[in-house]
Order: C-alpha cells, then structure tokens, then sequence
C-alpha cells in the first residue's frame, strides 16, 4: 500500500462515517406514522414565530405528526433557557410542552431575560401546572437541549425553522427559506407530494375473494 493510500483511506472512512450520522431516525416518521413533519427552532427566531402557527395548522389538516427539536442560536439572549423551560413542560406532556412553545412564539415580542420566566409561570398557572423555583437543578433538561442542537448541526442546520417533510421509504422533504414565508401553499404541496411517493411504494395487498362453488 503506497503513502498516498495509507493517508486517504482514513479520510474516506471518516468521511463515510460522517454522512452515515446525518441521515439519523430523526428524519423518519415515528412509529405508527407514514408521514411527518420535523421541525428545529429557535423560540426567539422570528421567522419561527411565523412559521409556528402555519406548520401546525399543516399538521392538523394532514392529520400527521409535529416532531420539534429545539435548536437555540447562540447569539438569542433567552432563547436556550425557554428552550430548557419546554423540556420541563415535556416532562409532563408533549403537547403542553409544544402548547408553551406556541404560547411564546405568540408573544415573542413581550419576552425579555428578566420576563421569560414570569410568563413561564403565568402559562403554568393556566394549566395548573406547578413551575419550580429550579427548573433544571440537574443539568438533565439542559443536556436534551444540547443533544437536540448536536442533532441539528449534524443534519446541516445552522439556520432557523429548519423544516422536513419526511416519509417512510422516501427521501426527506426540506423546505428552502422563503417557502414559508409566503404562507402555507408549498408546504401542503411538499407533504402532498411526500404522501404521494409513501403511498406508491406502498406494496398493495390484493384482496382475496372468496369464491362459491357452484352446486
């Protein structure tokens, strides 16, 4: 094996490695699903504010799940520790914790460092949810936020809503920035398109009919 192999094979075996980690479950439906939509943001991202209200809108009407990461910007003053205070309200549901994102996003403009947290409480008290004086004492909540953004960063995000429509059997779906923010009509098409593709590599079960022998 000459010098020149010896250095490259290395390079090609991480570079084989690396591409293998950024095609992960994440980007698949979850278990029961055909199709779904995965979603990064950042609760002080505007554009995700303006996206929130579309994309479930699009999750209700195709009847198909929301899976959101959190993926906060370092250069956001209060967005990773709103993102800390959903994975306390994911602790005790799911859609509480998304309903808390969709209550920030809604009024994203209120929220400052020194208000994030009084309005954490006011969306508690309104779901009779008990909001500790600690949050996160352990670290536990933080570190699913940090694992949520190495997530992101390994799919190419550096950007936020990063949005998927993703398909069993089918390549993901990305929506490009700007098809958003004209409103909803390329994102129904992208998910009518993926719905399309699922159900064509869907091997059809013929029916069986029964057939009477005739006396």
């Amino acid at each position: 094996m000459t010098n020149f192999v010896k250095r490259i094979v290395p390079v090609v075996l991480l570079l084989a490695t690396v591409a293998f980690a950024a095609d992960p479950v994440a980007l698949k439906p979850p278990a029961g699903a055909k199709v779904a939509i995965v979603e990064f943001v950042d609760l002080e991202c505007p554009m995700c504010a303006h996206a929130a209200p579309i994309v479930k809108e699009a999750s209700d009407k195709y009847s198909i799940p929301l899976i959101r990461h959190d993926f906060p910007l370092p250069m956001h003053a209060w967005s990773r520790r709103a993102a800390v205070i959903a994975r306390y309200f994911d602790t005790k549901s799911v859609p509480v914790a998304n309903d808390f994102r969709d209550y920030i996003f809604a009024h994203q403009r209120e929220v400052e460092p020194g208000t994030l947290l009084s309005m954490a409480k006011k969306f508690a008290t309104d779901h009779k949810i008990d909001l500790p004086f600690q949050v996160d004492p352990t670290g536990a909540l933080e570190k699913k936020v940090n694992e949520d953004y190495a997530l992101g960063q390994s799919l190419g995000v550096d950007a936020t809503p990063a949005i998927w429509v993703v398909g069993n059997g089918v390549p993901p779906q990305k929506l490009q920035s700007g098809d958003i923010s004209g409103g909803s009509a390329r994102l129904y098409q992208i998910i009518e398109s993926v719905q399309q593709q699922v159900e064509a590599n869907t091997p059809k079960t013929a029916s069986k009919k029964a057939t009477k022998k005739k006396s």
